[in-house]
């Protein structure tokens, strides 16, 4: 049974799209530890890049390119400068060269070099194929970024069902019942139970490290958004308004850094009208710092992160304002293994089954995660998960001129909203009544995406990227 890992499922890298922009990024490192595992990197003498299907279509609009050219340099999305990657992309265009991970110069031409070919390749709707050319011949090797940044090769074991196969787990999970019965059987809530999942992976003093630093850069990335003014790049212009949102919001109290914000918004007094305003403002800035190619985490894409961290601001500072540490280990534990539960049984990929499987995916692990952070047992947990999942069933991706910005960026707004409603119709709800079992819901979510035409599977050849275009922007 495949095992994901709730850092496999939130991961830190550059905006603004996990599949086509971290997925590529991702592939390129591969291909060049291929080269190397296969003593060819120092024969290199130049490499093309082909991308294909929905990474050619969107690419330009995705920073896809970019992303390529980042990591055949030997860049890292954790931890490269965000200030620095426009330098590295034009010196490259400049130059009319590439360092391949910053050892081995080679002639590369940025415009011809990187392909654009429109076909879509029979495995998967996002696929890239790298060549090196050395003095006898050209290799060649195609991945495939399935969603979420995760990257496969077709041939790979269960690559069929898009599968990314770990260690085994002591609780392997696949379905929603799955989950439940163990659940039952060990007396646990949820998120222990996936804590136990992960300590067969690694220390828990590793997964607590590892979980504030995803943390963290939630909040730095919302605090970013709510302090960066200005229109977003890419030529349709729109403008920022998360900053405009805060600072309606925030008051007159003082702060310095993005934990003081945390604790100043806490003190703020808020209504009703506010709370929905507040959880906007959140998700919205997360977007925007991610169409600005900033640093987020995919949650469990970079076109759904504002959602996640959204929602859990909303319980710090409305919920629970003694919440620290041990909520926020909870709320990851869960909303992870959640996302873990689609992405086995449908896909958390846009470009196979549109927006519900990123907006929709991040909104039932943000549904699922509130609700057992307020209370909720197992089964409501998974409950809030399939109400959230159910109101975005069919949501299409339409991305106008390609950008992670419209409609992309409020959808998070809605996601977030989505999720809190979720949550709490689910703490009234009596499991033993349950219409529609979340793993219905995972299923009917895969066949929805499955039907959809292509033209909504973020191709910007249909829907409002067709009915809106640049010219009206």
């Amino acid at each position: 049974m495949e095992s994901i890992s709730v850092f496999d499922m939130l991961k830190i890298g550059v905006g603004p799209s996990s599949s086509h922009t971290l997925g590529p990024w991702r592939a390129a490192e591969r291909w060049i530890a291929e080269l190397k595992e296969q003593d060819l990197f120092d024969k290199i003498t130049a490499v093309k890049v082909d991308l294909f299907g929905s990474l050619s279509l969107t690419g330009k609009g995705h920073a896809t390119d970019f992303a390529v050219v980042l990591g055949l340099y030997g860049a890292d999305p954790e931890t490269v400068p965000i200030d620095a990657i426009s330098s590295i992309v034009s010196e490259v265009k400049l130059g009319n060269s590439l360092s391949l991970n910053n050892e081995r110069e080679v002639p590369f031409n940025f415009s011809t070099d990187i392909v654009f070919n429109r076909k879509f390749l029979p495995f998967h709707s996002n696929g890239i194929r790298f060549t090196a050319i050395t003095a006898k011949k050209q290799i060649t090797s195609t991945f495939y970024s399935i969603g979420g940044g995760f990257v496969v090769k077709e041939e790979r074991e269960n690559a069929e069902k898009n599968k990314v196969v770990f260690a085994t787990l002591p609780y392997p999970i696949e379905k929603g019942t799955d989950l439940l019965a163990y659940c039952k059987s060990t007396g646990t809530s949820i998120s222990e139970l996936v804590l136990e999942n992960e300590k067969s992976l690694r220390t828990e003093k590793v997964i607590d490290v590892e979980l504030q630093r995803i943390w963290t850069t939630m909040l730095e990335c919302m605090y970013t958004g709510c302090h960066t003014q200005g229109n977003l790049p890419g030529g349709l212009n729109v403008r920022r308004r998360a900053f405009d949102m805060h600072l309606t919001l925030k008051g007159d109290l003082p702060y310095e850094n993005p934990v003081e914000w945390l604790h100043t918004i806490r003190k703020t007094e808020v209504k009703f009208r506010q709370i929905l305003k507040w959880v906007s403002c959140f998700a919205l800035s997360v977007n925007e710092v991610n169409a600005a190619l900033g640093r987020v985490v995919t949650a469990p894409t970079n076109g759904s992160a504002g959602v996640i961290p959204a929602v859990l601001m909303y319980y710090m500072v409305i919920e629970n304002h003694n919440a620290g540490f041990k909520e926020i280990k909870q709320f990851l534990l869960v909303a992870g293994e959640i996302g873990s539960i689609f992405k086995k049984g449908a896909t958390i990929s846009a470009a196979m089954g549109g927006c519900q499987a990123e907006i929709g995916v991040s909104s039932a692990m943000a549904a699922a995660a509130l609700c057992e952070l307020m209370g909720g047992s197992p089964e409501q947990v998974l409950i809030a998960a399939e109400i959230a999942m159910e109101h975005h069933l069919g949501l299409t991706c339409d991305p106008i001129g390609g950008l992670v910005q419209v409609p992309c960026i409020e959808r998070n707004s809605m996601g977030a909203i989505k999720a809190i409603n979720a949550a709490e119709l689910a703490l009234d709800a009596d499991p033993e009544n349950v219409k529609v079992p979340l793993d219905k819901v995972v299923d009917t979510m895969w066949t929805t995406a499955k039907d959809m035409h292509a033209n909504y599977k973020e191709t910007s050849e249909g829907g409002l990227a067709v009915a809106v275009g640049l010219s009206d922007c």
